[in-house]
């Protein structure tokens, strides 16, 4: 069982990194053909949260503590 939660945390680390490096990679290179559909997720989902005011900074506040 602890190596089922350790894959799936050493799994989940990875995608984060991912997602991240797209995200910085979208930003740095503009519309790469990956990276743009991360990057145009991100700015849709920032978006969103900026949209829905207070309830969206809550909903960020517990997405980083999920992360961390």
């Amino acid at each position: 069982m602890y190596m089922i939660k350790r894959y799936i945390s050493d799994f989940t680390g990875i995608a984060i990194s991912l997602i991240a490096l797209g995200v910085v990679a979208g930003v740095v290179f503009g519309d790469v053909p990956f990276v743009g559909a991360i990057s145009n997720s991100f700015t849709a989902t920032v978006s969103a949260l900026g949209d829905a005011g207070a309830v969206g900074v809550l909903v960020l506040a517990i997405l980083v503590a999920v992360t961390d």
